[in-house]
């Protein structure tokens, strides 16, 4: 009588499920309108939040949660979405990396980072001269890395609740009914519309004859043909089959090495988290191939032994210690970060305390540090990318940043497939010495090598206060990435801002090389004056970032925040 009623209680919940994937959550008069939608920068949720770069893939997050999902579920189907209203960096041609922490405690990091064909080289991008082609590195097929987005999300399954036709069915109705575009969208599409036609032999769907406009609509059939065949198939349905000879097909035309094997042997992989103390507060971030999570703990943990807070926001004394700290901790990331499994990462030496505090010893808060005379220390041992932060009722945290690297990838559309290609391949080091698109500097650590990853900057983090959730944070902004969550940290703890002000406040970066602080428009115009005088180079650029940041109040609350900088939202309930 027992397995009748469980074997009862199965046909039910396998037959809602189904009921589940056919209801749609999208179109007119249905829970999610993809043409007529606001952007909503701000949210206080009793239950569970997402904050995401587009409005339609937060709603679809929120919403399937609200369907009986969990914080995995909603990583999935924002992601997915992220992959059809987000093209910019959106992805299924891309990759990436999931850092959760569960209601329970355990944490862990997923990588799903783009990886070099079996048949690329170090010196793949260099001439005869040995001097680098930087353009073959960032774009057209040359440039792509083997995709891992899709590996990633069938890696995320094990934690979620809901089946996975259910979570890619939003996405799908978006790419096959189409979505209404903002005026940001408009914009990119016109002005990315003459390297589009370049770098692809067939017409792709973000260009059409007359300039696209706020409001039109965009349907991409092709995408939401691949993307029923990984609702059909699997991850089977992208690595194999149709989708993979599509792709492989596009490699083709252009010189691009990924083959079928590479494809088929692709795997995400677990990672240790990076994890540190900072004024109470329990920070856990992602480790490399990320030098993320190292960069933050770095630079936190050498600012941590001075009254931060009584510095004050934005005043010359905190920008200029924490600019000083960005600048040590990046000229480590030139020299010893890189994928582990190829290179002995020395996490151990440069987190350690005693390691910090010599890094730190030439500093003078009185004038401006120069990055020539400090040089790696010594060890014995995107710019469009998307960010999700996602926090469920029941406690799980979900921090997720994927890329295509640059805005659009590659520019390259899989023909017949409809989806983007990455450029990461210009995250590896081309020749040592020679910048990237960011600007980074690296070396024999990121140096390329078959089925090798990518050094990155991508910062998925976690915040853990009195052994309880409080914050989910991440951004995209290459290399500006790891200083945006450094200081979105530093708002919080330090200054006590809201996750609001702690994202949108005005930013400042510094890299190491080039020797500048970027610091971005409204950024306090006194401590500006007083960073020249000490010797600073500075120079103006538009937003840094698209920060999204989920704060846990004492009432269990969540608020939640969207950067300003894009067309960010956020959703819950």
């Amino acid at each position: 009588m027992k397995m009748i009623k469980i074997l009862g209680f199965v046909t039910l919940l396998a037959t809602s499920y189904q009921c589940l994937a056919q209801t749609s959550l999208v179109g007119p008069g249905k829970k999610i309108d993809p043409y007529h939608y606001e952007i909503t920068k701000n949210g206080l949720f009793r239950r569970a939040a997402v904050s995401s770069a587009h409005p339609l893939a937060s709603k679809v997050g929120a919403a399937i949660m609200e369907q009986g999902g969990n914080a995995f579920d909603a990583a999935i189907a924002t992601q997915l979405a992220l992959a059809v209203v987000y093209p910019g960096a959106g992805n299924i041609g891309g990759g990436g990396f999931l850092l959760a922490r569960m209601s329970k405690g355990e944490v862990f990091g997923l990588d799903y980072r783009e990886a070099a064909p079996a048949r690329a080289n170090r010196d793949m991008y260099l001439d005869k001269n040995g001097n680098a082609i930087t353009m073959l590195s960032q774009q057209g097929q040359l440039a792509s890395g083997i995709p891992g987005t899709v590996a990633g999300l069938f890696a995320t399954m094990p934690y979620a609740k809901l089946p996975f036709s259910v979570l890619i069915q939003p996405a799908i109705d978006l790419a096959e009914k189409g979505f209404a575009i903002t005026e940001k969208q408009a914009n990119g599409f016109n002005g990315e519309k003459a390297i589009f036609q370049k770098q692809n032999s067939q017409p792709i769907a973000f260009v059409k004859e007359t300039k696209w406009k706020v409001g039109d609509t965009l349907i991409q059939k092709e995408l939401a043909a691949t993307l029923k065949r990984i609702q059909k198939d699997g991850a089977k349905g992208f690595y194999e089959g149709e989708t993979a000879k599509l792709l492989v097909a596009e490699m083709q035309k252009g010189n691009g090495i990924i083959s079928l094997e590479d494809l088929k042997s692709y795997t995400a992989k677990l990672r240790n988290p990076i994890e540190f103390d900072y004024r109470g507060h329990h920070i856990v971030s992602f480790a490399p191939p990320s030098s993320g999570g190292l960069l933050i703990n770095q630079m936190m943990k050498m600012i941590e032994k001075y009254p931060v807070s009584e510095y004050k926001f934005q005043s010359v004394k905190s920008v200029q210690l924490m600019i000083e700290a960005e600048r040590r901790a990046y000229a480590d990331r030139a020299e010893h970060m890189g994928d582990p499994d190829f290179y002995k990462v020395p996490v151990k030496t440069l987190t350690s305390d005693a390691y910090l505090a010599k890094r730190m010893s030439d500093y003078s808060p009185d004038k401006a540090g120069v990055s020539t005379a400090i040089t790696a220390g010594a060890i014995h041992e995107s710019e469009e990318t998307t960010h999700i932060s996602i926090v469920d009722a029941a406690g799980n945290m979900v921090s997720v940043t994927t890329t295509l690297n640059d805005t659009y990838g590659s520019k390259t559309v899989v023909a017949g497939a409809g989806f983007l290609l990455n450029n990461e391949m210009d995250d590896f080091s081309v020749k040592p010495g020679v910048p990237n698109m960011y600007g980074a500097i690296g070396g024999e650590a990121n140096a390329i090598a078959p089925g090798k990853r990518m050094l990155s900057s991508m910062t998925p983090t976690l915040v853990l206060k009195n052994k309880k959730p409080y914050v989910v944070i991440g951004t995209p902004g290459g290399t500006t990435i790891p200083t945006s969550v450094y200081q979105g940290l530093v708002n919080i703890i330090d200054f006590n801002m809201s996750a609001s002000d702690a994202i949108n406040k005005p930013k400042f970066h510094h890299q190491w090389q080039p020797d500048v602080v970027m610091i971005e428009k409204d950024f306090d115009a006194n401590t500006k004056k007083q960073l020249l005088a000490m010797g600073y180079k500075l120079v103006d650029r538009g937003g840094i970032g698209r920060t999204e940041a989920i704060r846990i109040l004492s009432d269990g609350k969540k608020e939640t925040a969207a950067d300003i900088r894009g067309d960010d939202a956020v959703a819950g309930f």
